[in-house]
């Protein structure tokens, strides 16, 4: 089976959600690597440099700048007769792009995979989470989206895949970038953060959660994370979020501080190595996953535990 990978880069760095991709696609058989922009030359060359990849095809065209759904699928639709599958991390611009890859090539979409059980068998989670489903694919061309925490990343270099250029249909004019506005912070990007600590709407306010969140984070050299009703009641941007709708992410160390646990928040971290709780509801279900747990008021122990580090 021949597999294409769809590269998240920014013209010249892979990012890292595509290194487990590759993993999961080095699991069907041979992985073309597929990278699609404007001047993206070093990420061409930094994607042939992954371990495992055979191949890399280059498509460098305005019309692909900042990957926009509607001109990248029908370049890969394109590209997928000679591919078996295809494969994007499960992350905001994978979703975008692989269910039209999906439309385009008539198959079913097969999304946040969490294992390779077969050549077209594969585990998926359901119920946010809840269960594991094993699902079989019937389709000629596979589609697939993969959750990143799930497998190991493949090593960044030590590959010597040679690169060919591609073209495509270019601009589609049913689209158009306008503008970004992308948050940046000298912390951890959450999804590839070692330590994480998180905070929940119990903390009251967004002064509280800079009081009490943000210094032990910084003891910790942690990433930043918050549950959906913290970022809905305003005390973080929602670039913080970790959930089913936010982030999904498996630190080494996950801190959970005023969170309740529900199912919607456990989706996004329960996969963490370490889970450690600090709630004042000793029935929270945020204790049936954590490893660690401490009852009591969180204004109280944070600062203590902050203080001692």
């Amino acid at each position: 089976m021949k597999a294409l990978v769809w590269v998240e880069h920014d013209n010249n760095t892979v990012k890292d959600a595509t290194l487990a991709v590759v993993t999961a696609a080095a699991k069907l058989g041979d992985v073309t690597a597929l990278v699609a922009g404007s001047g993206c030359d070093g990420a061409a060359q930094a994607a042939a440099q992954i371990a495992g990849v055979s191949k890399v095809l280059k498509a460098d065209d305005a019309a692909y700048a900042n990957a926009l759904a509607e001109n990248v699928a029908p370049l890969i639709a394109g590209l997928m007769a000679d591919y078996d599958a295809f494969l994007a991390p499960a992350t905001t611009t994978g979703k975008n792009v692989a269910p039209r890859v999906a439309a385009l090539l008539d198959v079913m979409q097969i999304s946040d995979i969490l294992s390779v059980e077969g050549e077209k068998t594969f585990t998926r989670p359901i119920y946010a989470g809840n269960a594991i489903a094993t699902v079989e694919s019937s389709d000629a061309k596979l589609v697939i989206t993969v959750r990143g925490t799930a497998f190991a990343k493949a090593a960044a270099t030590g590959g010597s895949a040679a690169v060919e250029a591609v073209s495509g249909p270019g601009d589609a004019g049913i689209s158009r970038f306008v503008s970004s506005e992308i948050a940046k912070s000298e912390r951890p990007e959450l999804t590839s953060a070692k330590i994480i600590v998180s905070g929940g709407r119990a903390l009251g306010s967004a002064e509280k959660f800079q009081e009490v969140i943000i210094p032990l984070a910084d003891k910790l050299g942690a990433g930043v994370g918050a549950s959906r009703a913290a970022v809905d009641a305003g005390y973080v941007p929602n670039d913080y979020q970790v959930g089913q709708t936010g982030k999904i992410v498996a630190p080494e160390v996950y801190l959970a501080i005023g969170i309740s646990g529900a199912i919607q928040h456990l989706a996004g971290m329960k996969d963490s190595k370490t889970i450690i709780a600090i709630n004042k509801d000793e029935d929270a279900p945020i204790f049936q996953v954590a490893d660690l747990g401490l009852v009591g008021d969180l204004f109280t122990l944070v600062p203590e535990l902050t203080s001692k580090l």
